[in-house]
């Protein structure tokens, strides 16, 4: 009884913040649950059924094995439960997804009695979630002769478990609800700093928007009880930043419907527009749960008599509006025509979100289910020996002939799984890839572990290379939650088969390194597919994806992913970059020489950005490809070099070997395995056998931009500013500005350093920074304070054996402490320079953030709205991003610097230098 009185108190403590019981997921709390079942004379037998039947966990649970157990003995008759027949329990079984129940539901197929097998088979016919286990009982049954096996086997080779589904209805009625003016980062659907609530679904649902956005969504829904709640990003995209899936469950939690009336709180087919669409990587999530996402394109760039676009004093297009749709607007979606409607007006044509594969999605209540019952066809008709039954939309296949590939499309076709053979694919084609490396961070782990005990996954892929869980995201505070949460997340993902930042046995010390450049580091092949549950998935050796968390859990599970061949741009440079330069300015310069040369147009957003940037290694190249997930690309790949890959690889090789030495590696020797494809990949480059990845001549992009590196003049900031006057042009990347715009007096009240756009030369500068001004001045002042962040721990062992690392401590008034790490975030700041721990720190912004509307300049690549720092009533916080020197600078001087004093303080200083080909000034 003890455990079951925990519980209740826990659900009077849960009633106090307006919660419902916590979902079970406790063996050990359902077995005293079943205890109480069975006792007709128990006071709490009420209570425990329900809890039992509504308030369990499915998949691979410990709670689920329990309940799986249970419900057995009830179909063959071994327990009674009058408020529980055979029938209900073969109906709770099919609600459970997978893993025990799938277990229990062949025990009872192929068993002796046949009129439970009978029912049982009809159950297992409705369902997806079988792995290799499950299908060779199942084929082995079928060997020996066993008829209910064929059944069920006919039936999986027909897929009746989706075409016996309910058909999408043709007309979707929707009432509009405006979350946001222009684009809507993720950090409003689901804020970081509530990321440890985040497997709690009901509790994390509470940071949705605000409270009074809830009460709006509420009414909008008591008065229109028969429609759906679209949420929409005016004037802007929706869902752009981190990849969150719990951002996707927020809205689905709020306006979405119950995916089983017997799993709490996992809700499907949320219904999300913005007028510039949503962002890639939030529209995958969307697709993910079976959702809806339009671009609404319901405000255009003005024009005159002669098709010229109009322009205001800023030179920004004019926008006008083509349609409303204001909070409260009535519109229907119709899924046959692909329109969308009000009344009986159209006011735009929907394809895109109508294709067949997402028709499919929708139909399914999601993307797993598709995908798993593609396998499960497959499997059928292999082990019948019969041809597979057209069913499923056929893969979109497009080839141009005598049209060359770009560096993505070569890559995709390497990987292509299931096409047709021989058939070379280029941009637009539907492809099954496989995926080489896959990672999964802290703050959205605890997700991807309920996602893949959902799918009832219980071990990492074989045809994955590598795959990463880390403690980045949580690294800046030790605190109650994170003791919580991570120790069980790394166990979780140790067991799964993955390399863990944490040792669940204490074996080695803890790494809080940066997930990207762990990523970046075991990523030896730039032809491999990298998925990773951070939007910052974006490598400089092969091509990278972020992704939501149930994503992260297929790539995982089934070592593939699914998704159309992206369009490509193409980015080259011109010219030389001046010595007083650093490459995040180049970074910047990007953005906004594109920008200009389109008229304002984003041509990254959506695409992959092939960027030449051939004689950078990928450390340097990263900070280029991990911006690119700011510019809205859906993806970046680096065109390098044959000897700069080479050095490149023997980096990476290097580092991996560092994680052997510590005895991360696992009994797969999965390290060791990447060490040798690093060796092989090294081998076919110096033969020739296989050089460096590049795009055929006659590859074809979308567009082609050329950067001109000659009129990068000054340090170049990417400002959110916060008091534009067209709400839209907030917090967006898109404002890029030279350091003179600042005049030298912008007020600077932090500076940070870190996370993953650093390196090593960055935290070199900064120390060369600070014994330059040592010299000058005969001290070294802050009138601001400094963050620093190392993104590794090899980058700290790096600078410590070069000396660097002993500057920066002479000159820190904090240094971090594995041995004593904080147990609760800093409030407060004062001017000295903080040496803090590896990992995410302010850019993350869950633990950590800047005082309340402060202006903080940082090399981090996020500007949101309360991201790095809050509002304050009377002063908005923004985050200025610019590179390592001028955040330095900044600091010292507590205001921006002039370009006289830039220049004055970086002379002499080795920046990051890059030169088109071969002109690489070396450091």
């Amino acid at each position: 009884m003890n455990i079951y009185n925990d519980y209740l108190k826990e659900i009077e403590d849960r009633k106090t913040q307006g919660l419902n019981p916590k979902p079970i997921d406790s063996a050990d709390l359902l077995s005293e649950i079943i205890t109480q079942i069975k006792d007709s004379n128990n006071a709490n037998r009420e209570d425990s059924i329900s809890f039992f039947i509504y308030n369990t966990v499915p998949g691979t649970t410990p709670a689920a094995a329990v309940k799986a157990s249970f419900l057995k003995e009830i179909v063959l008759g071994e327990s009674v439960v009058n408020e529980i027949t055979p029938a209900f329990a073969l109906e709770l079984l099919s609600h459970m997804k997978g893993g025990p129940s799938i277990k229990v539901l062949l025990d009872l197929a192929l068993g002796n009695d046949i009129t439970v097998a009978k029912s049982a088979a009809e159950v297992l016919k409705t369902q997806v979630y079988l792995y290799e286990a499950d299908t060779d009982r199942l084929e082995a049954a079928f060997k020996s002769g066993n008829e209910i096996a064929k059944d069920i086997l006919v039936s999986y080779a027909k897929a009746e478990f989706f075409t016996k589904l309910p058909e999408v209805v043709e007309e979707i009625k929707v009432v509009t609800y405006v979350a946001g003016e222009g684009d809507i980062s993720t950090d409003l659907l689901s804020p970081g700093n509530q990321a440890h609530s985040r497997s709690d679904r009901e509790l994390h649902g509470k940071c949705l928007i605000s409270p009074e956005a809830q009460d709006e969504i509420k009414a909008l829904q008591a008065q229109h009880p028969d429609k759906s709640v679209m949420l929409i990003a005016e004037k802007g995209t929706m869902g752009v930043g981190s990849s969150r899936m719990s951002g996707v469950n927020n809205v689905a939690l709020w306006t979405g419907r119950k995916a089983s009336p017997y799993v709490p709180f996992i809700n499907i087919a949320p219904i999300v527009a913005g007028t510039n669409g949503i962002s890639p990587i939030f529209l995958t999530t969307v697709d993910v749960t079976g959702g809806i996402g339009l671009d609404l394109q319901n405000w255009v760039k003005k024009t005159d008599a002669n098709g010229a676009v109009l322009r205001n004093e800023n030179g920004e297009p004019i926008l006008e509006e083509v349609y409303s749709v204001a909070t409260g607007t009535v519109l229907t979606i119709n899924t046959k025509t692909k329109k969308l409607y009000n009344g009986d007006k159209e006011l735009i044509d929907i394809s895109k979100a109508f294709t067949p594969q997402k028709m499919e999605f929708i139909k399914a209540g999601g993307s797993y289910a598709i995908v798993f019952g593609k396998k499960l066809q497959t499997f059928a008709s292999k082990t019948l020996g019969i041809d597979i039954v057209p069913v499923f939309a056929p893969s979109k296949e497009v080839s141009i002939e005598g049209q060359g590939l770009t560096a993505v499309e070569k890559i995709f076709n390497k990987n292509a799984v299931g096409s047709t053979p021989g058939k070379v694919l280029h941009a637009g084609s539907d492809v099954r890839v496989t995926v080489n490396i896959v990672g999964s961070q802290d703050t959205t782990g605890l997700m991807t572990s309920q996602e893949l005990e959902s799918m009832a996954a219980t071990v990492i892929s074989p045809i994955v290379d590598g795959a990463y869980q880390s403690g980045c995201h949580t690294a800046s505070v030790w605190d109650n939650k994170s003791k919580a949460n991570i120790p069980r997340l790394m166990k979780f993902m140790n067991d799964f088969g993955l390399i863990t930042a944490r040792d669940p046995k204490g074996n080695y010390h803890a790494m809080t390194d940066v997930i990207h450049k762990v990523l970046n580091d075991i990523t030896v092949d730039e032809w491999a597919i990298i998925i990773g549950g951070d939007s910052h998935t974006r490598m400089s050796k092969g091509v990278a994806f972020g992704a939501d968390s149930g994503t992260v859990a297929l790539a995982l599970a089934t070592g593939e992913a699914s998704m159309p061949i992206p369009e490509s741009v193409k980015v080259t440079f011109k010219g030389d970059m001046k010595q007083y330069m650093d490459f995040r300015d180049v970074v910047h310069a990007t953005q906004s020489q594109m920008l200009k040369q389109f008229g304002g147009e984003n041509v990254f957003q959506g695409r992959i950005i092939e960027v030449h940037l051939g004689t950078l290694t990928a450390d340097q190249a990263f900070t280029f490809t991990d911006w690119t997930a700011e510019m809205k690309a859906k993806a970046s790949i680096c065109i390098s070099e044959d000897d700069t890959l080479i050095e490149s690889l023997e980096i990476a090789k290097g580092r991996i070997q560092i994680m052997i030495d510590k005895g991360m590696d696992n009994e797969k020797q999965v390290l060791k395995g990447l060490i040798a494809i690093a060796n092989n990949r090294i081998a076919a480059i110096q033969s020739g056998e296989k050089p460096a990845l590049t795009p055929d001549a006659n590859a074809k992009y979308f567009a082609e931009v050329v950067i001109d590196l000659d009129i990068v003049a000054e340090p170049m900031i990417a400002d959110p500013d916060v008091n534009n006057a067209d709400v839209s042009k907030r917090y967006t990347h898109d404002t890029i500005r030279p350091l003179s715009f600042y005049g030298g007096v912008k007020k600077v009240d932090l500076g940070f350093v870190g996370s993953c756009m650093v390196h090593k030369g960055d935290l070199k500068i900064l120390s060369q920074m600070l014994k330059n001004i040592d010299e000058q001045y005969g001290k070294v002042e802050f009138k601001a304070p400094l963050v620093v962040a190392p993104p590794t721990y090899n980058i700290v062992d790096e600078l410590k054996a070069e000396g660097d690392w002993e500057v920066l401590q002479k000159y820190s008034g904090f240094e971090f402490d594995d041995n004593a790490p904080k147990g609760v975030a800093r409030t407060g700041y004062e001017n000295i320079l903080y040496l803090e721990r590896p990992g995410c720190n302010l850019c993350m912004g869950n633990q950590e953030k800047a005082a309340k509307g402060d202006t903080v300049m940082a090399t981090s690549t996020r500007l949101f709205q309360g991201r790095v720092v809050e509002d304050t009533e009377g002063k908005k916080g923004e985050s200025l991003l610019s590179s390592t020197p001028v955040v330095v600078l900044s600091t010292i001087l507590g205001r921006t610097p002039t370009i006289e004093e830039y220049k004055a303080a970086v002379k002499g200083i080795n920046l990051t230098q890059f030169a088109p080909s071969h002109k690489l000034l070396v450091r």
